[in-house]
């Protein structure tokens, strides 16, 4: 086995870059086909329609997501939202490419619903996952906020996801840094 990712992977690796930069609507097989140097039939022979093709690509990230977030349960929670930060970080570029899911939910009404219950499924994983950590946290010391554990990871998220938007808008990634930073340390604050 040469270690050359099958087409199906090439093909779902191209689409999450470019849906991560372009957003869903301004990716079409073609472009896809170009970075990859395939034609439209070899990709309709993996994903026949643009809707599943979609349907995988967040499903992929969010398997990934539930990956991530299993190999944090060993450490302390304000470690996890260390880590859980720093995962976010990695997904936002100087070529303005953010988490996928956060490009998808800013096109939530005009994407099919395979792609919008997938992209819902990401977010209640990511909430639920932070609202754990958060309780957990605080009934530790380790982390001190006011109210609900959901509602405030609820916040958390939209803060994050908000700040990636900001960093992408002004194609600046340290505006990504900036907010996460001071949103963690509000959570770490006595």
């Amino acid at each position: 086995m040469s270690g050359k990712p099958d087409t199906r992977t090439r093909i779902l690796d191209v689409a999450q870059g470019l849906v991560q930069e372009r957003g869903d609507h301004a990716v079409r097989y073609k472009d896809i086909g170009e970075w990859l140097g395939l034609c439209n039939a070899s990709i309709h022979h993996h994903f026949p329609g643009k809707t599943g093709l979609g349907a995988s690509l967040v499903r992929r990230y969010r398997e990934r997501r539930e990956r991530l977030l299993e190999s944090l349960a060993a450490h302390p929670s304000a470690r996890r939202l260390d880590r859980y930060v720093a995962a976010s970080r990695e997904v936002v570029h100087e070529d303005g490419r953010i988490r996928l899911c956060t490009v998808l939910a800013a096109e939530d009404r005009s994407l099919p619903e395979a792609i919008r219950g997938e992209v819902s499924i990401f977010s209640d994983l990511n909430e639920d996952w932070l609202s754990r950590v958060l309780e957990e946290g605080r009934g530790q010391g380790e982390l001190h906020f006011p109210g609900d554990p959901r509602e405030t990871g609820s916040t958390f998220l939209a803060t994050l996801e908000g700040a990636m938007l900001l960093a992408r808008s002004s194609r600046d990634p340290g505006r990504f840094e900036h907010i996460c930073r001071r949103s963690v340390a509000a959570l770490r604050a006595a």
